[in-house]
């Protein structure tokens, strides 16, 4: 019973992770042209997605169980332990590249001199999550569609 509530919590925490970081993807072609005053004003609309990190947490635990209970499931483990990975990975590229930006720019209400720079490394950084994420929830997939026999 608890294999089944984790595999369904592991991809829908995993599903909630990827819908903002497919948000940054879709939008950063048109994104990473704006003209400095401009981006400022765009970049406003991500206040509050702070509280997305429940979600983050909600999916690193939920896979993380999902792993810890299809441990004696080759298959379901392996990939559960890979999404488990790639949703670790978001956090490494978020802390070493997303967040110094984020205070750099004081949550873009400031443009530093640097501030292209810094756009490049917020956006592909939030590229790279997303890809990491949408790794992670078919990864989460399929541990959940291998047998457990």
């Amino acid at each position: 019973m608890a294999l089944s509530v984790f595999r369904l919590l592991a991809i829908v925490f995993a599903a909630l992770a990827l819908a903002p970081g497919m948000a940054h993807l879709l939008e950063l072609p048109n994104k990473i042209k704006l003209p400095a005053q401009e981006y400022l004003v765009v970049q406003q609309i991500y206040q509050g997605w702070s509280l997305l990190g429940v979600v983050v947490i909600a999916a690193l635990l939920s896979a993380a169980a999902l792993a810890f209970f299809s441990r004696g499931h080759t298959r379901a483990f392996a990939w559960a332990l890979v999404g488990l990975v790639c949703l670790a990975g978001t956090q490494i590229v978020f802390w070493t590249w997303t967040f110094p930006v984020n205070r750099a720019t004081e949550n873009w209400t400031v443009l530093p001199t640097s501030w292209e720079a810094l756009r490049a490394q917020w956006e592909y950084s939030h590229a790279a999550s997303a890809v990491l994420n949408l790794g992670a929830l078919a990864a989460l997939t399929v541990s959940a569609l291998a047998p457990t026999r």
